[in-house]
């Protein structure tokens, strides 16, 4: 064997000896080591233990001081309670027995009282009866001295009295009414005169016919055209008559409507300027003509709701107002007078303190049925106002279209404003015509009414009917029977007959004395 091998040899077998002999070492050292820590926990587990029940003793000892303290307090404030409630029931005992002797003196002080009332009332019966027996005693001696029962002296001062109260009645029936009058006829010609001077609105009269001119009269021979083809064409497709007679350089448009009228006339002027008159360009041109004059009605009804200033209106309703430009009314132009009436009512509307824009609203709708009443059957009124309905107006607009000409009841001031300007637009000279038969029959009835009362001698209608004259006999009116008898007559002509304006009531009671000198 080499030396090598037996160094390795030698090495191991040391390292076999050796390595059990150090883990032995190491197990007794560490077992040593823990034998010392147990030793050591286990003295500090008796000084932890030591420390606890010092610490639980002294807490128990604070623990029981505390309970004794607040028991201690509990204990003072239950005592300091019940002295604090037996002070207040002795106030209130207090109280109470103070408010008991009140009521015993009270008591005592209703008693003395009632004996005081009921020796009164025994002294005032007594004094009644004697005041009684006095009065029956000058009763009859006033009945013996006038010679007249309790019976006929009160009716003869009942007579007195009524007399007296009458006259005094019928001075201040007079008084007030006539105050009553001056400040309405101050306060209407106000808000009239005001409305008319901020209102100018122009008028135009139009009849039934339409004059169209012509550059020279041989324009009329192309107007008839061969055999009398073109006058027949325009004729039949505008639904006009023309008249073509020896006035020099002129035709005549005749027809009751008046945008036919004004179709026709739009398409002859045409037709003149162009100078190709035959029936294709004669259907062409009042094609033209027609659509022209429809737009002309939609800007008409479109400028009256500006220069009123009403928004909102539907267009359908808009294109009806402008149709009324060539419609009139007694002499008036029904859009021009809608215009009018529209100013009027919002002029008034602010006067009186109401809604100006409904006011308008409502005076530019007012005869707005005019437009179409050649072609739907019934009144203006009623067409108007389904009109308005259809095109959703409020029920204010609706009830001053129908209410205008008092056919139904109006439910709004709006509606008697509508109604006022009305009148006043209508009221101008030629506006409103009236026949001969009709105003003589207006004036007899005037008469006769004011003659069927008692009393009324005879009665003159004067002022072409605006005043009644009447002559009373005065020895059955007397000047206080005078002022009720001028206020049933009037009465009875406002319920009994239709005039414009108002009729003036004028009694006259005279007496005559006559004697001759001989």
């Amino acid at each position: 064997m080499s030396i090598p091998v037996i160094i390795l040899i030698t090495v191991a077998i040391t390292l076999a000896v050796a390595i059990p002999v150090t883990a032995r070492i190491s197990v007794n050292r560490k077992v040593q080591e823990d034998k010392a820590k147990i030793g050591s926990a286990e003295e500090k587990a008796r000084q932890i233990i030591d420390d606890a029940l010092k610490l639980s003793e002294t807490k128990k000892r604070e623990a029981l001081l505390e309970a004794k303290e607040e028991s201690l307090k509990i204990k003072n404030e239950s005592e300091r309670e019940a002295r604090d409630r037996r002070l207040e029931v002795q106030r209130l005992e207090k109280r109470v027995l103070s408010k008991e002797e009140a009521a015993d003196k009270k008591a005592e002080s209703l008693e003395r009282r009632e004996a005081g009332i009921a020796a009164k009332e025994e002294e005032l019966r007594k004094r009644q009866s004697a005041a009684d027996k006095l009065l029956g005693q000058r009763q009859q001696e006033l009945e013996r001295i006038s010679g007249l029962t309790s019976e006929q002296a009160k009716e003869y001062l009942l007579k007195s009295v009524e007399d007296e109260v009458k006259t005094d009645a019928a001075k201040l029936y007079k008084e007030l009414d006539s105050q009553a009058r001056e400040d309405a006829a101050k306060k209407a010609k106000e808000y009239v005169v005001t409305a008319i001077q901020r209102c100018a609105a122009d008028h135009v009269a139009e009849a039934a016919i339409s004059v169209v001119q012509l550059p020279s009269d041989e324009m009329k021979g192309r107007i008839i055209g061969r055999e009398g083809r073109n006058i027949r064409a325009i004729e039949t497709m505008t639904g006009v008559d023309l008249i073509i007679d020896d006035t020099p350089e002129a035709v005549v448009l005749s027809s009751f409507d008046p945008i036919r009228r004004e179709v026709a006339r739009v398409a002859l002027e045409k037709l003149v300027v162009d100078g190709r008159i035959h029936p294709a360009r004669i259907e062409e041109t009042v094609e033209k003509a027609k659509k022209e004059v429809e737009n002309e009605i939609r800007e008409a009804g479109e400028e009256a709701c500006l220069e009123v200033g009403v928004h909102g209106i539907h267009p359908e309703l808009v294109r009806l107002l402008g149709r009324m430009k060539f419609r009139t009314s007694y002499g008036q132009n029904a859009l021009k007078h809608s215009i009018e009436v529209a100013h009027l009512s919002g002029l008034l509307a602010s006067e009186v303190g109401v809604d100006v824009r409904i006011a308008k609203r409502a005076g530019l709708l007012h005869d707005i049925g005019k437009s179409i009443d050649h072609e739907v059957e019934g009144t203006h009124v009623q067409i108007g106002a389904d009109l308005c309905r259809k095109y959703k107006e409020s029920n204010v607009v609706i009830n001053a279209v129908e209410s205008h000409h008092g056919d139904v009841e109006p439910e709004s001031l709006i509606a008697c404003i509508v109604q006022a300007a009305d009148t006043i637009s209508a009221a101008r000279p030629g506006a409103r015509r009236e026949t001969l038969e009709t105003y003589t029959n207006r004036l007899k009835q005037l008469e006769d009414i004011t003659n069927s009362f008692k009393g009324v001698e005879k009665s003159f209608a004067i002022q072409a009917g605006r005043e009644i004259r009447v002559m009373v006999i005065p020895e059955q009116i007397s000047d206080a029977d005078m002022t009720f008898l001028a206020r049933d007559i009037a009465k009875q002509i406002e319920s009994e007959l239709e005039y414009p304006g108002q009729v003036k009531v004028s009694l006259i009671r005279e007496s005559r004395v006559v004697d001759y000198a001989k």
